[in-house]
C-alpha cells in the first residue's frame, strides 16, 4: 500500500522492499547527532539479519502469526531515492498499542521545490502509520530529552509526555560488592506460563493507572508461546546471550511481589541488561534482587549491568543513586491516542447567538397524540380483575366537581 504525501505528489510512502535495504543502511550511517545514534546502530545490525531472512519475513507478514510484524518498516521515496523511514512494532498481544521504534529522515535533503522539509517527511511517515495500522488505538515512543528536533516532531503530531525514564549502568566493581551479600529471598521461584496471572497482577500494582491504560497489557502478554520460545532459544544461541528470570512469591497473600529478568552476554562483548518490577509496598526487595542478579553475573566475563527506572519509581532511583550507579541516558516516554484532535473546538467568544439557537431547534416535526392518562385513572376497574387483590377503586363521587366562582357583587366588598 502506497500513500502519497499531501505536500507533494512525488513523495510516496510504501512498505520496505528488498531493493531498499542497501539505501536504508546508507541512510542509517549518515545519521546526525540529532538522531538517535544508538538506534541507528541497532537498525544496521537488524538490516544485516534481514538480508538473510527477507523473503521468510515477507512471507510471514502476509497472515496472522507471532512474527507478522517482526520487521514493520515504511520508507518515503522521491524520484527513486529513499529519504526517510519509520520502524514500528506492536507493544502488546491484542495490537491495541503500538510502539514507534525509530523515525529516520535524511539530513541532507536537497532544498528543492520537489521535496518537502525534514519535519514534513517525518510527519508524513507518522500519519501514514496512524492511518494504515487500523488495529492501533494508542501509540507510544521513547525519545532522548536532548534530541530537540525529534521531540518537536512528536509533539507536533500529538504525542504527549507519559513518564520520564532514566537508564543506569552498574559497574562490574559494584556488582562484585553486591554479590558478597547473601540475598534473603526464601520464596524465589522460576518463571513459567503458569505464573502469568501473578505477573500480570504485579504489573498492575506497580504501574500507575494512566500508564497501565496506555500499555493495555493482559495475561497473554506475560506468557511465552512454543514458537516464540523456540525462536528465542535459537537467537540466544546465535547471539551468545542467555535469559534468566525469577519472581518472589508472597505465600500469605498468594501474590508475586518482585520480578527480575536478566539478559546475559556470555562472551563479554555487550553489557548485561536487566528488567526489574517490584511491588510498591515491598521496596526493601531492591537490594535483595540486585544482589541476586549480581551473584548470577559473576560466573560470566566482567561487564556492567544496565537497567531502567521511571519517575513514578522514586524508591528505585534513590537506591541506585545511593549505590553509586551511573546515569547513562534520560528519555521521555510519550503517548498518543488515535482520537487526538478529531475536531477542533471553536472558541466560545467567537460563537454567535444564531449558532447557539440553531443547535436547540427540533430535529423533526412533532406528531400530536391522545393523552389518556387521566381517563385511565378515573375509570373503575372491572370487578373480575380486582377480586382477591388489595386494589382500591375510586368512586365517581370522590372526584371534586367544578367550584363555581362567586360573582363580583356589592356584598363582597361590604
Amino acid at each position: 500500500m502506497t500513500s502519497p504525501l499531501p505536500e507533494n505528489a512525488n513523495n510516496v510512502i510504501r512498505p520496505i522492499q528488498n531493493s531498499d535495504l542497501e539505501a536504508i543502511e546508507q541512510l542509517s550511517q549518515r545519521a546526525t547527532n540529532d538522531d538517535c545514534q544508538s538506534c541507528s546502530v541497532r537498525l544496521i545490525q537488524q538490516l544485516q539479519q534481514v538480508r538473510r531472512w527477507y523473503w521468510l519475513l515477507k512471507f510471514l507478514s502476509w497472515f496472522p502469526n507471532p512474527y507478522q510484524y517482526s520487521f514493520c518498516v515504511y520508507v518515503v521515496q522521491s524520484f527513486q531515492q529513499i529519504y526517510g523511514l519509520i520502524k514500528v512494532a506492536p507493544f502488546n498481544r491484542t495490537l491495541s498499542t503500538w510502539r514507534v521504534e525509530q523515525v529516520l529522515v535524511d539530513a541532507n535533503i536537497p532544498q528543492q521545490e520537489n521535496l518537502s522539509g525534514k519535519q514534513d517527511l517525518g510527519s508524513g511517515l507518522l500519519r501514514h502509520c496512524f492511518e494504515t495500522i487500523w488495529e492501533a488505538r494508542t501509540w507510544i515512543l521513547e525519545a532522548n530529552i536532548h534530541h530537540k528536533t525529534k521531540l518537536a516532531l512528536y509533539r507536533q503530531n500529538g504525542f504527549q509526555p507519559l513518564a520520564q525514564m532514566t537508564y543506569w549502568a552498574i559497574a562490574p566493581q559494584l556488582l562484585e560488592q553486591l554479590s558478597t551479600h547473601e540475598p534473603d529471598l526464601p520464596n524465589l521461584l522460576p518463571v513459567s506460563n503458569a505464573d502469568a496471572q501473578l505477573l500480570y497482577q504485579l504489573d498492575t500494582w506497580a504501574t500507575p493507572p494512566l500508564v497501565r491504560q496506555v500499555f493495555d497489557r493482559h495475561i497473554q502478554d506475560f506468557k511465552t508461546g512454543f514458537v516464540n520460545g523456540l525462536v528465542g532459544h535459537l537467537q540466544q544461541w546465535f547471539h551468545h546471550t542467555e535469559l534468566v528470570s525469577g519472581y518472589v512469591f508472597e505465600p500469605q497473600r498468594k501474590a508475586a511481589i518482585g520480578y527480575f529478568q536478566l539478559k546475559l552476554c556470555s562472551n563479554g562483548n555487550q553489557p548485561h541488561e536487566a528488567e526489574l518490577t517490584v511491588h510498591p509496598a515491598y521496596t526493601w526487595l531492591y537490594p535483595e534482587l540486585l544482589s541476586q542478579m549480581a551473584r548470577i553475573v559473576q560466573s560470566l566475563p566482567a561487564q556492567s549491568l544496565h537497567l531502567a527506572s521511571a519517575d513514578y519509581q522514586p524508591e528505585r532511583e534513590e537506591y541506585l543513586e545511593k549505590l553509586g550507579a551511573e546515569r547513562i541516558e534520560h528519555t521521555l516516554l510519550m503517548s498518543r491516542s488515535v482520537w487526538h484532535k478529531l475536531r477542533e473546538a471553536k472558541p466560545l467568544e467567537g460563537l454567535q447567538l444564531s449558532e447557539v439557537l440553531q443547535g436547540l431547534q427540533r430535529a423533526r416535526t412533532p406528531i400530536p397524540s391522545r393523552i389518556s392518562l387521566w381517563h385511565s385513572l378515573t375509570k373503575s376497574p372491572h370487578p373480575s380483575t380486582t377480586e382477591g387483590t388489595n386494589s382500591v377503586s375510586i368512586p365517581p363521587r370522590a372526584i371534586p366537581k367544578e367550584v363555581k366562582q362567586p360573582s363580583e357583587s356589592s356584598e363582597t366588598w361590604n
